[in-house]
């Protein structure tokens, strides 16, 4: 079955970094857009970062310039680089393979929490 593990959550310091990891298994990951969704305590779920199947990347206004999304189809994984963190970068983050219109997944997710 089509598995998506998130990894590198933690606690940072505003200002600081982190680097998320998205491990794919069971599923053809070229074929899929990838994508990393965030959702804080009483906010929807929002999109912060998505890579196409050919590499281009796409970011929210609110992460543009601090975030970087990749993917290594060899190792069936996509990442999202964290720089300068926010106290508001704080949330629950969700990797999600694409694959429209038929197939969409979701991994379990991770915790970010920014506080000095």
């Amino acid at each position: 079955q089509v598995q998506l593990v998130e990894s590198g959550g933690g606690l940072v310091q505003p200002g600081g970094s982190l680097r998320l990891s998205c491990a794919a298994s069971g599923l053809i990951f070229s074929r899929y857009a990838m994508g990393w969704y965030r959702q804080a305590p009483g906010k929807q779920r929002e999109l912060v970062a998505g890579i196409t199947t050919g590499g281009t990347p796409n970011y929210a206004d609110s992460v543009k310039g601090r975030f970087t999304i990749s993917r290594d189809n060899a190792k069936n994984t996509v990442y999202l680089q964290m720089n300068s963190l926010r106290s508001e970068d704080t949330a629950f983050y969700y990797c999600k393979a694409d694959r429209p219109p038929l197939w969409e997944y979701w991994g379990q997710g991770t915790q970010v929490t920014v506080s000095s």
